[in-house]
């Protein structure tokens, strides 16, 4: 029998019910066992853990993780793919496909039904991303703050690199520091694009975050951090006296103090701050409205 992740069984399945590939769901199926391997080894998936995957496709990695795992959800957003699933995992019994929109899906929920199964194992989130919704996915787990302790996936290499980028490069932004905040980075895998039916126009790469214990810096207002680091990168070109300029009603005089006293240079650009020196400016930015609300 042809190995679920080949192309030819994968063909073999297009052709028995008549599956056409959706551009728009950004469907590029993996097919490559070493990297599915690769994916499984890296996420830690255990005999006690709970995996939840995104977009399963036809299946390949959701059997590998259904060999480790004491259980699998799968969320599917197409259902075209719904009975192709219910044939490649009919022999798997600790598997349940959901049908749905994992941007709409409340994984609090369905992680609290398979706790209230006994099951006590981590949990572990899985999945091949679509290109054009990563970033979405990611934020949306990282900020509902899913009661998760790992989330391995397969992402476009570009995207990779702008998690995983250090300060002072171009590919540091917004996105690095906030999925800094959340949890720790490690790299696990790079995917070419001949690795995927159909091929992409682009490569891939498989990342692990590891969720964080506690916040990796103080803060006075979350909130506030956020919107400092947004601002921040708004306008790249920009020097964080004029990027800043304006926040929380603050004017041009009162963000100099604020870098000042933050130990920051005001003709810095975002690129060049780590997220401790975020974290300080935005609580001076909280100290400076506060201090304006009192009448100082």
């Amino acid at each position: 029998m042809d190995k679920l992740y080949s192309p030819l069984k994968m063909a073999q399945l297009r052709d028995k019910y008549d599956f056409r590939h959706s551009k728009s769901l950004g469907q590029n199926f993996l097919s490559d066992k070493n990297i599915i391997d690769r994916i499984i080894e890296g996420s830690g998936v255990g005999k006690e853990d709970l995996v939840i995957e995104i977009g399963p496709g036809m299946g390949v990695l959701t059997a590998a993780a259904a060999e480790c795992a004491a259980h699998v959800t799968a969320v599917e957003i197409d259902r075209h793919l719904i009975p192709i699933l219910a044939e490649t995992l009919k022999d798997y019994d600790n598997v349940n496909i959901l049908h749905g929109d994992i941007m709409k899906t409340d994984l609090k929920e369905v992680i609290q039904q398979q706790r209230s199964r006994g099951l006590t194992g981590k949990v572990r989130i899985i999945g091949n991303l679509p290109y054009y919704i990563t970033t979405p996915i990611v934020m949306k787990l990282l900020e509902e703050e899913i009661p998760a302790d790992s989330i391995t996936v397969m992402m476009q290499k570009e995207v990779a690199d702008r998690i995983q980028a250090s300060p002072g490069s171009k590919r540091y932004g917004a996105l690095t520091v906030a999925v800094g905040f959340y949890c720790t980075v490690s790299h696990i895998a790079n995917a070419p694009k001949e690795v995927f039916v159909p091929r992409p126009k682009v490569d891939s790469t498989v990342i692990r975050l590891d969720l964080r214990g506690e916040q990796p810096v103080n803060l006075v207002d979350r909130k506030l951090f956020f919107e400092t680091v947004k601002n921040g990168f708004g306008q790249r070109r920009k020097t964080l006296l004029n990027a800043l300029t304006g926040i929380r009603g603050l004017k041009k005089e009162e963000i100099s103090s604020v870098l000042q006293a933050a130990g920051i240079d005001p003709v810095r650009r975002a690129e060049t701050l780590s997220m401790e020196e975020f974290a300080a400016v935005a609580n001076e930015v909280a100290a400076k409205v506060q201090h304006a609300e009192e009448g100082y």
